[in-house]
C-alpha cells in the first residue's frame, strides 16, 4: 500500500521521506498503524495525512508539516476525467494496468 519511496522521486526534505519510509513492524498496512503519520500516492502525486479510522482515507496536504515546502498539484481530477473520457468507470471497470500506478500521467514510449 505505501511502498518504500522510491529512490528517484524526490520529496521535499528528509522529514517527509523518512516519515513516508516509515514502516511497522507490527502493521502491515501504514493505514493500520497509529504511528503512520503521512501517505504518498504515486497515482495521483499527491500527498496526504492518513485518517485512522480504520480505512483507506487520507486528507490532502499541499504544504508539507516539516518544511512547508508547496507540493505538487493532484492529478486525481484529470485522472478521473481521462478514465470518463475512455468510458471507464473506476468502481465498476477493470481498468487497465497503465492506470494502477503513475504510468498514465507520464508519456507513452
Amino acid at each position: 500500500m505505501n511502498a518504500p519511496a522510491q529512490p528517484d522521486l524526490q520529496h521535499c526534505c528528509d522529514d517527509m521521506r523518512r516519515n513516508l519510509d516509515f514502516r511497522c513492524e507490527q502493521h502491515e498496512s501504514p493505514f493500520e498503524c497509529p504511528d503512520a503519520l503521512v501517505y504518498y500516492s504515486d497515482k495521483f502525486d499527491e500527498y496526504g495525512i492518513i485518517v485512522h479510522d480504520g480505512g483507506l482515507s487520507y486528507v490532502e496536504i499541499r504544504h508539507c508539516p516539516w518544511c512547508g515546502t508547496r507540493l505538487p498539484q493532484s492529478h486525481r481530477d484529470r485522472y478521473f476525467d481521462e478514465l470518463q473520457a475512455l468510458g471507464l468507470d473506476p468502481l465498476n471497470s477493470e481498468l487497465p494496468e497503465k492506470y494502477q500506478s503513475a504510468a498514465w500521467r507520464k508519456p507513452s514510449s
